[in-house]
């Protein structure tokens, strides 16, 4: 079987959904049998092209990543004409599997895609025009096209069929799991005193500034650690008295973070799945987590639960899991 894995999403610093294709990329080359190939293709930017290449050492898959000027702008005009198909690019192939970032044309062979969550069509005001414009086509194309469409979550798969009018049966429920450095033992980061930390791209649904309300509360007991890309969408100064903001990190010091951390906390208001709750779970870290069912997958019953739009509930929750 010759399968084609679109793992555009590399080109960028890997959070979430890229952690999730890389897992995903490696899970299905460790399956493979003698007689498959699996390819992992992307065209993309030639800096995008760099970070592709860094994020597959390691990976035993034939490599198809092409450098393309205005990349973005050829993956949306390549989806949208619908021509040339994929084949002319890689070859014949059993299965092409793609990515949010795009939906090409195929003329065999089983299609697939993963949605990692709806939010573009569930709250767009906490996306932006770019994300509405380039997920929504790829939604839109993926229920009428694809055999088959894999989710995060059993939450996601349910609205999918909700919104997208999916049968269940084209579904897969397929969670993420965590990388083998996320464990308990080894180098813990020390900031000089206890702290929380959150791992979140800085946007609106995220819900930071509900947290750094909470946290002045807590001022004098522990500090705040801020961890994620820069994102997007109007939000309070990440400052203040025992707060510190780190942006975007890697993998190796985010494991330490996790480590040392006294609590990490999750204060999101929607996620189709929450990696950063596993991760922070498999380093050992007490959680505090929103109570959204996505997270029920997530966590079950190994975190605290607080209610995303209420400090005071986050309150309680601190200084229970301290």
């Amino acid at each position: 079987m010759r399968i084609v894995f679109d793992v555009t999403p590399l080109s960028h610093p890997r959070t979430g959904v890229g952690n999730y294709v890389r897992g995903a990329l490696r899970g299905l080359a460790e399956a493979a049998g003698p007689d498959d190939e699996v390819i992992a293709f992307a065209p993309t930017s030639a800096g995008g092209k760099r970070r592709v290449e860094e994020a597959l050492d390691g990976i035993p898959v034939r490599r198809v990543v092409r450098s393309l000027p205005l990349a973005h702008a050829w993956r949306t005009a390549w989806s949208r004409l619908g021509r040339p198909a994929t084949e002319r690019l890689v070859g014949r192939f059993d299965v092409l599997h793609f990515s949010d970032w795009m939906y090409p044309p195929q003329r065999g062979g089983v299609r697939a895609t993963t949605v990692h969550d709806l939010v573009p069509l569930r709250f767009p005001e906490w996306t932006t025009p770019r994300t509405r414009r380039m997920h929504g086509a790829k939604y839109r194309n993926a229920a009428r096209t694809c055999d088959l469409i894999c989710c995060n979550s059993a939450f996601t798969a349910r609205d999918v069929v909700e919104l997208l009018g999916v049968p269940e049966e084209r579904l897969c429920v397929a969670r993420p799991g965590v990388d083998g450095r996320f464990s308990p033992g080894g180098p813990r980061a020390d900031l000089g005193r206890p702290y929380v930390l959150t791992v979140a791209t800085f946007e609106p649904r995220k819900n930071l500034d509900t947290l750094l309300e909470a946290h002045r509360l807590l001022v004098d007991e522990l500090a705040l650690v801020l961890a994620g890309g820069e994102g997007w969408g109007e939000r309070s100064e990440l400052t203040g008295k025992g707060v510190r903001s780190l942006g975007y990190v890697e993998d190796e010091e985010l494991v330490r973070l996790y480590r040392g951390a006294t609590i990490f906390c999750l204060p999101s208001r929607f996620e189709g799945f929450g990696m950063p709750v596993l991760e922070a779970m498999a380093c050992g870290v007490p959680c505090v987590v929103s109570s959204h069912p996505s997270l029920d997958e997530a966590c079950g019953d190994a975190a605290l639960r607080a209610d995303p739009e209420k400090g005071r509930t986050r309150l309680e929750a601190y200084r229970a899991a301290a």
